[in-house]
């Protein structure tokens, strides 16, 4: 039981982790549940937002401004993935994954902007103590202002009342409307393709936000800082999906779910790594998690309708 003391003591920064990453998790919802679109983008438009940001700060930004300037590179990242699946015909998977690859090239180069000395850049440190921040994990444990989980959770908490505002106007109608049903969607004289695309520019500017925050609260920016974020972002999605949807019905509360979701994921993960789990071997955890999460629903689906159809058929017969 010796772990137990030391996993307390990093549960305050599993929970930043969380905030942070719930973030993206939200984008990874408003593509995956609502446009029912696999969007591999997200892997490298995370990087974007964190190098765009670190790049920024770097140069005397507000970390605000900053901010803005990830949000609008990663909404640039989602309008390219955009066009191509809707003005090019490539399947939405592919899409991603071209501009995924795309971006891996780009970020390095981001990194590089104000160096003079290289034209390519793998990492971008960021001090705390030299550079303007908005947050930093060194305060996690802080009982005061400087603590960087006040401004997450405020930052979280507006980013999903205004996707819960918008999604409740017409537009937002008519981009839910596309994800359900296409066809009726077009029959009711809704442009799919633009509701593809502004649902792909959203949920990548709500990633890289979620990288501008992250390399604030890490220090550093880094070009593999988005590997397997799509898995990530799934994960959070579907554990806060199996263990709240049938308490959470609202939009707003099924956007909060995503987050409660990245926050347990990160929870767990620091718990197995007190346990003893090398960190190389998180991604093998990632994957179990997501697919018995995944494998649940199914499970009990087919485990109730098995006895419905039971129940059904002797009736029929009768």
């Amino acid at each position: 039981m010796d772990f137990l003391l030391p996993f307390f003591n990093s549960l305050p920064n599993a929970v930043g982790q969380g905030l942070i990453w719930g973030i993206m998790a939200i984008g990874v919802y408003i593509t995956y549940r609502i446009l029912d679109i696999a969007d591999l983008t997200v892997d490298g438009s995370l990087t974007t937002g964190g190098a765009v940001c670190a790049v920024c700060i770097t140069m005397g930004w507000n970390p605000w401004a900053a901010m803005v300037m990830a949000i609008l590179a990663g909404m640039l990242a989602g309008l390219v993935t955009g066009l191509l699946h809707t003005a090019c015909g490539i399947p939405a998977i592919l899409a991603g994954i071209l501009t995924q690859l795309a971006l891996y090239s780009i970020n390095l180069r981001i990194m590089a902007i104000g160096d003079e000395t290289a034209t390519t850049k793998a990492t971008l440190a960021l001090s705390v103590d030299n550079d303007h921040l908005l947050l930093s994990s060194r305060f996690v444990r802080n009982v005061d202002l400087s603590n960087p989980l006040i401004p997450l959770a405020i930052i979280t908490a507006v980013v999903i009342a205004l996707l819960y505002l918008f999604f409740g106007t017409e537009l937002g109608s008519a981009l839910r409307a596309t994800g359900a049903n296409q066809a009726m969607a077009r029959a009711q004289g809704i442009n799919t393709n633009f509701g593809k695309v502004l649902g792909l520019v959203i949920s990548n500017g709500l990633v890289a936000l979620s990288g501008a925050l992250l390399a604030q609260y890490q220090g550093s920016s880094t070009n593999d800082m988005g590997r397997g974020a799509i898995v990530i972002g799934l994960a959070a999605v579907i554990i806060g999906e199996v263990l709240l949807s049938r308490v959470f019905q609202n939009f707003a509360l099924k956007l909060l779910s995503a987050v409660i979701g990245a926050i347990i994921y990160y929870v767990v993960i620091t718990l197995v790594l007190r346990l003893g789990l090398e960190s190389t071997d998180l991604k093998l955890l990632t994957a179990l998690v997501v697919a018995i999460f995944l494998a649940i629903p199914f499970w009990k689906g087919r485990y109730f309708s098995g006895h419905g159809h039971a129940r059904k058929g002797g009736a029929s017969h009768a």
